[in-house]
């Protein structure tokens, strides 16, 4: 039998866990800050070099990318910490590979990035 205290009583519950999830992201890991400051910045140059709305929403697209896989990476972390306070292996994989993904989201962004500012130079 399912557990009740893990379980959302009603459609806003899933809605104020979730901000929750992302509220205690930003409170505790030091990534998460810098890249919602980046997404900020993002935004910004979106503003100041008047890109299109295409280009906005590439970017932004990608920016948000980047914070959603952190904040899954984190919540990998806090799941492979609840398992095991000790080195093992399969943890160390978990973690890299959720960092991993983190990495990935952050080389998809600067290749938009790259094929934007080409786009305009040439």
């Amino acid at each position: 039998m399912e557990d009740e205290r893990l379980k959302n009583k009603h459609y806003i519950d899933s809605w104020l866990n979730g901000f929750r999830g992302i509220w205690y992201a930003i409170r505790t890991q030091l990534n998460v800050k810098i890249q919602l400051v980046i997404a900020v910045i993002v935004i910004a140059c979106c503003i100041y070099f008047k890109l299109n709305i295409t280009e906005c929403m590439f970017l932004s697209f990608a920016t948000m990318l980047i914070i959603i896989t952190e904040v899954m990476n984190t919540a990998v972390e806090e799941t492979v910490n609840l398992c095991t306070d000790k080195f093992h292996p399969i943890a160390k994989i978990a973690k890299d590979v959720a960092a991993g993904a983190v990495v990935l989201s952050a080389l998809n962004a600067v290749i938009i990035a790259i094929f934007i500012i080409v786009s305009k130079i040439i």
